[in-house]
């Protein structure tokens, strides 16, 4: 005796997408969390100097950013001092990157990184002034920023 399958047509399910919606927002939320949108308003004009052998800032997230420049829409203005989203005075800028450093951690204040960004035309005698400040915070990695020259 032989036994023969019969052939039926039988469909697939169709797949339930109703729970989709809800896995998509979650995977967004959790990467809007965990994502560090991290903006500084600049809030002085910066024209960098050129440089040739210039590398890219690898670690952000360490970073405090100074800006020397005039305030945007004053060109006839003093130079200014702007350490991430606040203008300073140039002798307070130790006060403020020593608070930065406690904030971090022993092992992080280590790793931390000044991103330096002067405008081109910025008297020495202020970019001297913030410089002895950073000796003074004692921040060791200090990065100069400026334009790749062609």
């Amino acid at each position: 005796m032989i036994f023969r399958r019969q052939h039926i047509d039988r469909e697939v399910p169709a797949l339930n997408t109703a729970s989709l919606p809800d896995l998509i927002f979650t995977v967004l939320f959790f990467f809007m969390i965990v994502t560090n949108m991290r903006h500084d308003e600049v809030k002085v004009k910066v024209v960098e100097p050129d440089g040739k052998e210039l590398t890219k800032l690898v670690n952000k997230q360490m970073a405090t950013y100074i800006y020397i420049g005039k305030l945007q829409g004053d060109e006839k203005g003093d130079y200014q001092v702007q350490v991430d989203n606040k203008l300073m005075p140039a002798n307070a800028v130790s006060r403020y990157v020593m608070g930065k450093k406690r904030q971090l951690g022993k092992e992080d204040a280590k790793k931390m990184i000044v991103n330096f960004k002067a405008d081109r035309k910025a008297p020495m005698k202020l970019v001297k002034e913030v410089k002895e400040q950073l000796k003074l915070a004692d921040a060791r990695l200090v990065h100069y920023s400026a334009n790749e020259k062609d």
